[in-house]
Protein backbone atom coordinates (compact mmCIF):
# COMPACT_ATOMS: atom_id res chain seq x y z
CA UNK A 1 0.00 0.00 0.00
CA UNK A 2 1.65 3.02 1.06
CA UNK A 3 5.04 3.05 3.66
CA UNK A 4 3.41 5.79 5.61
CA UNK A 5 -0.10 3.80 6.21
CA UNK A 6 1.81 0.94 6.95
CA UNK A 7 3.89 2.42 9.53
CA UNK A 8 0.92 4.06 11.21
CA UNK A 9 -1.07 2.70 14.25
CA UNK A 10 -4.38 1.25 13.47
CA UNK A 11 -8.15 2.49 14.56
CA UNK A 12 -10.67 1.37 15.27
CA UNK A 13 -12.65 3.05 13.21
CA UNK A 14 -10.54 2.11 9.79
CA UNK A 15 -7.89 4.77 9.62
CA UNK A 16 -4.40 4.89 11.01
CA UNK A 17 -3.01 7.32 13.63
CA UNK A 18 0.22 8.84 12.10
CA UNK A 19 3.00 10.23 14.02
CA UNK A 20 4.42 13.95 12.58
CA UNK A 21 7.74 12.76 12.71
CA UNK A 22 7.00 9.65 10.41
CA UNK A 23 5.39 12.35 7.69
CA UNK A 24 8.10 14.52 8.35
CA UNK A 25 10.37 12.16 7.16
CA UNK A 26 9.19 11.29 4.54
CA UNK A 27 10.38 12.00 0.71
CA UNK A 28 6.94 11.89 -0.66
CA UNK A 29 3.95 13.06 0.78
CA UNK A 30 0.50 11.81 0.48
CA UNK A 31 -1.88 14.08 0.23
CA UNK A 32 -2.28 16.27 3.00
CA UNK A 33 -5.84 18.07 3.87
CA UNK A 34 -5.91 20.66 7.08
CA UNK A 35 -9.58 20.32 8.36
CA UNK A 36 -9.38 23.32 10.50
CA UNK A 37 -10.53 27.03 9.81
CA UNK A 38 -9.00 29.46 7.23
CA UNK A 39 -8.29 32.09 10.53
CA UNK A 40 -6.34 28.49 12.48
CA UNK A 41 -4.85 27.42 9.12
CA UNK A 42 -2.59 30.56 8.80
CA UNK A 43 -2.64 31.09 12.47
CA UNK A 44 0.02 30.82 14.99
CA UNK A 45 0.24 27.26 14.27
CA UNK A 46 0.51 27.44 11.23
CA UNK A 47 0.02 24.63 8.71
CA UNK A 48 2.29 21.70 7.26
CA UNK A 49 3.38 23.06 3.90
CA UNK A 50 1.67 21.42 1.02
CA UNK A 51 -1.55 21.02 2.82
CA UNK A 52 -4.82 21.81 1.54
CA UNK A 53 -7.57 23.70 3.45
CA UNK A 54 -10.48 21.67 3.45
CA UNK A 55 -12.68 22.61 6.85
CA UNK A 56 -14.42 19.69 8.50
CA UNK A 57 -18.03 20.83 7.60
CA UNK A 58 -16.61 20.56 4.06
CA UNK A 59 -14.92 17.36 3.51
CA UNK A 60 -17.47 14.94 2.76
CA UNK A 61 -18.68 17.22 -0.18
CA UNK A 62 -14.59 17.46 -1.44
CA UNK A 63 -13.93 14.20 -0.72
CA UNK A 64 -16.61 12.94 -3.34
CA UNK A 65 -13.94 14.22 -5.82
CA UNK A 66 -10.85 12.64 -4.84
CA UNK A 67 -10.17 9.01 -5.26
CA UNK A 68 -10.91 6.57 -2.89
CA UNK A 69 -7.45 4.36 -2.97
CA UNK A 70 -4.89 7.50 -2.39
CA UNK A 71 -3.45 7.79 0.76
CA UNK A 72 -4.23 11.09 3.02
CA UNK A 73 -3.51 12.37 6.01
CA UNK A 74 -5.63 15.05 7.71
CA UNK A 75 -4.53 17.41 10.05
CA UNK A 76 -6.20 19.80 12.71
CA UNK A 77 -5.11 21.63 15.65
CA UNK A 78 -5.22 18.43 17.78
CA UNK A 79 -6.08 15.71 16.11
CA UNK A 80 -9.75 15.30 16.98
CA UNK A 81 -11.36 17.27 14.05
CA UNK A 82 -9.21 15.54 11.47
CA UNK A 83 -9.91 12.01 13.23
CA UNK A 84 -13.60 12.91 13.06
CA UNK A 85 -12.95 13.78 9.19
CA UNK A 86 -10.56 10.50 9.16
CA UNK A 87 -13.38 8.42 10.30
CA UNK A 88 -15.50 10.07 7.55
CA UNK A 89 -13.68 9.22 4.78
CA UNK A 90 -13.07 5.74 6.04
CA UNK A 91 -17.03 5.29 5.86
CA UNK A 92 -16.57 6.89 2.27
CA UNK A 93 -14.69 4.16 1.60
CA UNK A 94 -11.29 5.23 1.29
CA UNK A 95 -8.43 2.26 1.98
CA UNK A 96 -5.25 4.79 3.06
CA UNK A 97 -6.73 7.50 5.45
CA UNK A 98 -4.71 8.56 7.94
CA UNK A 99 -4.86 11.10 10.81
CA UNK A 100 -1.70 13.27 12.29
CA UNK A 101 -1.79 12.42 15.81
CA UNK A 102 -1.68 15.18 17.98
CA UNK A 103 -2.50 17.23 15.51
CA UNK A 104 -0.35 20.38 14.45
CA UNK A 105 0.50 20.73 18.45
CA UNK A 106 2.37 18.35 18.22
CA UNK A 107 3.52 19.08 14.42
CA UNK A 108 5.12 22.23 16.01
CA UNK A 109 6.67 20.05 19.36
CA UNK A 110 8.36 18.14 17.12
CA UNK A 111 9.81 21.39 15.24
CA UNK A 112 9.00 20.19 11.94
CA UNK A 113 8.29 22.81 9.44
CA UNK A 114 5.61 25.00 9.59
CA UNK A 115 4.45 27.56 6.86
CA UNK A 116 2.73 30.62 8.88
CA UNK A 117 1.16 32.49 5.92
Amino acid sequence: MNALFDSARPHADGYRDLDPAHLGAAAAKPRLVDVREPDEYVGELGHVDGAELVPLATVGRAAAAWPRDEAVVMICRSGKRSARAACELARMGFTAVMNLDGGMLAWNAGALPVVRS
